[in-house]
């Protein structure tokens, strides 16, 4: 009787287990989630500045009702190895801890990063804290060893990037 109602707990465990990996597979590939392109794919994005940025976040983003703050993963060549989505925050700001947003470049040994979060307001042009952030974050990167190319501000169809207005240490 015992092992019976052990199977059976097991068979159900198994079940909610693959009906969970189902659901994170989904909403992966529909968000773009932790997505990792094949190196070997010539065709994955090329970050040159920050009007790639916009064309490859900006449509999703600008449309977002809340803060999100994304970070592109970005090998030698600037080409996109991936992008996680870091924090999800409310209409007028998000808390943003640089080790959280280094952690996926760190974790997967990535060489160059580029942060990107958008303002619902439709207006790219930072705030104090924004540049604080990009401050704080560049500091960061650099004791790691990672190169923070640029943080990239989107608000609605236009893009401000803290690299070209010199707001970047």
């Amino acid at each position: 009787m015992t092992e019976s109602r052990t199977t059976s707990c097991d068979d159900a465990l198994l079940d909610a287990l693959r009906c969970n990996l189902s659901l994170l597979h989904e909403l992966t590939l529909r968000y773009g989630v932790e997505t990792r392109p094949d190196p070997a794919d010539d065709r994955r994005p090329v970050i040159n500045g920050p009007d790639d940025v916009q064309r490859l976040l900006g449509p999703e983003m600008a449309g977002l009702a809340q803060e999100q703050v994304r970070v592109l993963l970005l090998d030698t060549a600037h080409r996109v190895v991936g992008q996680r989505v870091i924090y999800q925050g409310n209409v007028r700001a998000v808390l943003v801890r640089p080790a959280e947003v280094l952690r996926p470049a760190v974790a997967a040994a990535i060489p160059r990063l580029i942060v990107c979060h958008n303002h619902p307001s439709g207006d790219p042009m930072p705030s104090a804290e924004d540049t604080a952030l990009t401050r704080a974050l560049v500091g960061a990167a650099d004791l790691l060893g990672i190169q923070l190319l640029d943080h990239v501000i989107i608000g609605g169809a236009r893009a401000f990037s803290m690299q070209e207005h010199g707001l970047m240490p």
